[in-house]
């Protein structure tokens, strides 16, 4: 089988502008493709993630995903790990993105933070963590 890269991420949003400009901000991610119903940004990696209008998204996939009531959550988590995990959860924290979870150490490794960015979706913010959990090299 050959392998198969992940390239990007998209997110089914009711106000694209909102979520465009929360992610810029938190991240310092750029635009890459800018259109009024769909606007991708571009990760340093290369990868990107995109924000796409729910109808214009429903179009592509056949149904319209319904926008998750009031203080509710998508069920969509998106994972980044930060070298500046501090200064991040600050920013987050300026933005006005719910937080759902402040930092945890993990079995994995990491130190993790939960937000709920304006759609809902959620948002860890990670970073390895500094001391090991017990019985992790």
């Amino acid at each position: 089988m050959k392998p198969t890269h992940h390239v990007l991420t998209v997110f089914a949003v009711t106000d694209v502008e909102r979520s465009v400009v929360f992610y810029e901000r938190a991240f310092g991610w750029t635009r890459r493709a800018d259109f009024p119903v769909y606007v991708e940004l571009a990760l340093p990696d290369g990868r990107g993630v995109a924000f796409y209008e729910r109808r214009g998204f429903g179009l592509n996939t056949g149904q319209e995903p319904p926008a998750p009531a009031a203080g509710a959550l998508t069920g969509a988590e998106l994972y980044l790990r930060c070298e500046d995990l501090d200064g991040v959860i600050e920013r987050l924290h300026a933005l006005g993105a719910r937080m759902l979870r402040p930092v945890v150490r993990k079995d994995w490794g990491d130190d993790v933070a939960y937000f709920a960015d304006p759609e809902g979706n959620v948002l860890a913010v990670a970073r390895r963590a500094l001391v090991p959990p017990e019985g992790n090299p």
